[in-house]
């Protein structure tokens, strides 16, 4: 299986005109949404929480998270985001994933919306 990129746009869940908005690395592996934080500022997303997270090696490590809007694929929806380092690539996590209704579809390399989202 390749990467597989989701173009997405963030913005502050209180409202505004700024965005920001590139290719996510879809990281089915990861829960959370992680953004380089000076984006985030710019955006004027607030630092909420200490969140720590278990990395891939077992290291656990903590991070601020905040809660933006994101807009992926045309679907809006809120989700939490992490404020990684200023040149971390961004990565769009499973919570958003599922959140907004997307799976992702190895084969093809893209993301594909579900016909109905679980609710059992």
């Amino acid at each position: 299986m390749g990467f597989v990129y989701a173009v997405t746009e963030v913005t502050n869940i209180m409202g505004g005109e700024e965005s920001y908005s590139m290719p996510f690395l879809v990281d089915t592996g990861a829960t959370d949404t992680v953004i380089p934080a000076n984006e985030l500022e710019k955006l004027g997303i607030k630092r909420e929480e200490k969140q720590n997270y278990e990395l891939a090696d077992g290291t656990v490590v903590s991070y601020d998270v905040g809660f933006a809007l994101l807009k992926i694929n045309g679907k809006k929806v809120a989700v939490n985001v992490i404020f990684g380092e200023e040149e971390v690539e961004p990565l769009l996590g499973v919570t958003a994933l599922e959140s907004a209704g997307f799976i992702v579809d190895p084969v093809n390399r893209t993301l594909r919306k579900v016909e109905a989202m679980p609710l059992k």
